[in-house]
């Protein structure tokens, strides 16, 4: 399905979400629904089911929570739940949400080491290992998959290696990829995948959601540190009540992510949308490229999820006036985000196709002002 600009949708979201969704994502939302509802629930319970079965194969030991608010809810509900009060989070980060897990931690009271590599370059796994080998103290590892902050992909697969031959707790910040980049949570040895609504699953915000496994998720019993962001218990209401919220829902956001689910069956799964955001990330560098600009990132390191751009070498060049010509022709895009570099950052996921990038760089071309 090809995204139309229209009158009340103007413009392309060309962002690591909230995104660009169908019509028929937002027509979903038209219908008020009760939260006690036995139909409604079952909507939630299918949610749960169908989300497991897109963490991979022989899933059985795995359970799904959906809690309320933004991803960084989610990320929180984990880390104030499955560390205990003598436990201690190794984090790895090079960008702004490795960092964030690092300050949630701290404001938790939870003793925390952050090893960062950057923020243009792979999270650091020999200093990692170096730390598990010298600290048995360490009991969870944390990694950021896609690092929004400038695009880059981690070798989560590498990470969850070392933290299991040492026998940590592994969680994985899979925010931006969960839906767009085909992910097997039992063969990377996950304990908590954490994702939300709004990315590649092509939702809206509201919502988020924990891939778990059952026995990671039983030692967090009692261990919250928040009443509303207990993982454990909003699990156990959900397993115990046929789906019910501990506190109200986002009835329509739910609404929205049932039928974006049937979606992303619709297009084949997540090989097909996975492949469909590499072809416009491919796209998209090509066509940029051709007229000039020059990523930050190499492209081993690249994920198919966002991708950062150099300014162009020019005093003339603004990113608020090129944001905003952009804007005018139908296009969204991103600031940059990082310290070393003056950069910005433009989106492949959402309802986006390769044409759509097309358009973009035709649009880039026109509004030259440097």
């Amino acid at each position: 399905m090809k995204t139309d600009v229209l009158p009340d949708n103007p413009y392309v979201l060309l962002t690591p979400g909230p995104l660009s969704t169908t019509k028929t994502v937002k027509a979903a939302m038209l219908r008020d629904w009760c939260t006690w509802d036995n139909e409604y629930n079952e909507i939630v319970q299918g949610i749960r089911s169908r989300l497991v079965q897109l963490a991979g194969e022989n899933t059985d030991a795995y359970t799904a929570v959906l809690m309320q608010g933004s991803g960084t809810f989610c990320v929180e509900s984990v880390i104030g739940s499955a560390l205990p009060q003598d436990g201690k989070l190794l984090v790895l980060t090079n960008g702004a949400y490795g960092q964030r897990i690092v300050q949630m931690a701290c404001m938790l009271g939870i003793e925390t080491i952050a090893v960062d590599s950057g923020e243009i370059t792979p999270v650091d796994i020999e200093r990692m290992e170096e730390y598990l080998r010298q600290d048995a103290s360490i009991t969870h590892v944390a990694v950021v998959h896609t690092e929004t902050t400038t695009g880059m992909l981690n070798p989560i697969a590498d990470v969850g290696r070392v933290a299991k031959a040492y026998d940590k707790r592994f969680i994985v910040d899979a925010m931006s990829s969960f839906g767009g980049i085909a992910i097997d949570v039992l063969k990377l040895g996950a304990d908590f995948l954490i994702s939300s609504a709004n990315k590649c699953i092509q939702g809206v915000p509201g919502f988020g959601f924990i891939i778990a496994h059952r026995d990671a998720l039983a030692e967090c019993q009692g261990r919250a540190r928040s009443l509303s962001l207990d993982l454990y218990d909003q699990w156990k209401t959900m397993e115990e009540q046929n789906g019910k919220w501990r506190f109200t829902s986002p009835t329509h956001v739910v609404r929205a992510f049932d039928q974006a689910l049937r979606e992303l069956e619709e297009e084949g799964g997540i090989e097909r949308r996975e492949a469909r955001y590499r072809s416009n990330q491919r796209t998209l560098v090509e066509g940029m490229e051709q007229i000039g600009f020059c990523t930050l990132l190499e492209k081993q390191s690249q994920s198919p999820i966002i991708t950062s751009f150099y300014y162009p070498d020019s005093p003339l060049f603004t990113f608020e006036e090129f944001y905003d010509r952009l804007k005018v022709k139908g296009f969204v895009i991103y600031p940059g985000k990082i310290t070393v570099a003056d950069t910005f950052r433009i989106g492949s996921i959402g309802d986006v196709y390769p044409e759509d990038m097309e358009r973009l760089v035709e649009a880039v071309k026109q509004n030259r002002f440097w």
